[in-house]
């Protein structure tokens, strides 16, 4: 019987501490974000899918591989340079358990972008910006997925800002910081004063 006891508790210690190991590695930054506002849109040109809260870990791969191949192809005409994309959350269903998903290219301007791709621009107004950098690239999908539940279940309802997602809901930035060694991109959400 305490051979049972003992193996238990030692199960528990490996699960607590691989759980932390798991936290230590995805690095959720619950610091608090900075609050910015965009003056001027930031227009995209990409792919787009309907998606759900339970199909979601799956769409982003499909979405991400249709995204590559886009970008293998080179069709997207005018991007900005400095490098940078968005994936925008938008569109949600009066239950906000379906919305829109779009990756894109930051792009100058929507002149002679193929019809196959979604054009969006991204409004101006206020946006709680939070850092997002697993210690590990492979770990992009679970960090933004902890981070996205920190911010809608945690954060909002303790901050002086409500969610303001009437034309988007969020969006991540990805430039060369999230190609780099130590990755990094920023979740703008958007938000206003409660």
């Amino acid at each position: 019987m305490n051979k049972i006891i003992t193996l238990i508790s030692a199960s528990g210690l490996f699960l607590i501490g691989g759980f932390s190991m798991f936290s230590y590695f995805l690095n959720i930054d619950k610091s608090g974000p900075r609050i910015v506002n965009i003056e001027s849109p930031i227009t995209i040109a990409g792919v787009s899918m309907r998606t759900s809260m339970k199909t979601i870990m799956r769409d982003a791969g499909t979405l991400g591989k249709t995204y590559k191949s886009v970008k293998d192809r080179n069709i997207v005409k005018h991007k900005v340079e400095p490098w940078g994309f968005a994936a925008v959350s938008r569109n949600f269903s009066s239950g906000g358990d379906s919305w829109d998903y779009i990756m894109g290219d930051v792009v100058a301007s929507t002149k002679d972008q193929p019809e196959e791709l979604t054009i969006y621009t991204i409004p101006t107004g206020t946006y709680a910006v939070f850092r997002i950098a697993p210690r590990a690239k492979f770990l992009w999908g679970p960090a933004i997925g902890l981070t996205k539940k920190y911010v809608y279940t945690e954060w909002i309802h303790a901050s002086e800002y409500a969610l303001n997602p009437e034309e988007i809901g969020d969006f991540e930035f990805h430039d060369k910081r999230s190609a780099s060694d130590k990755p990094m991109i920023e979740l703008f959400v958007s938000v206003k004063k409660k």
